[in-house]
């Protein structure tokens, strides 16, 4: 099993920018994939990044190329989303997740983080 939380949401202004960190804790010596999904407000959960046990593979949601950056330190089994130049419409929960078995843009991970809200004002 592992465990994953959230943090670094808030609110922010357009323009503006965050960075949300992911910690695992549990099975983490096992090599898994990690990503980012977003839910917004009367939407359905949305692929926003993943990143390789490695590091050295990354795959993007279109809507956040160039903005946004996925990163991690196995070191301190923590995951992060930088997030830049934020739009009113990045207001979602954002979910971390890992999994042993999958890396890709879909919800086939094996384990979620809670959340932590992200609020992009005009």
């Amino acid at each position: 099993q592992v465990q994953l939380v959230e943090s670094g949401g808030g609110k922010v202004q357009a323009g503006g920018s965050l960075r949300l960190s992911c910690a695992a804790s549990g099975r983490t010596g096992s090599s898994y994939a990690m990503g980012w999904f977003r839910q917004g407000p009367g939407k359905e959960r949305e692929f926003v990044a993943a990143i390789s046990w490695s590091g050295g593979s990354t795959y993007y949601a279109d809507f956040v190329k160039g903005r946004f950056i996925i990163s991690r330190d196995n070191a301190k089994n923590t995951m992060f989303l930088q997030m830049n130049s934020l739009k009113p419409e990045d207001t979602a929960v954002y979910y971390c997740a890992a999994s042993l078995k999958y890396y890709g843009p879909l919800d086939r991970y094996d384990y979620w983080g809670q959340g932590t809200q992200v609020t992009v004002s005009s």
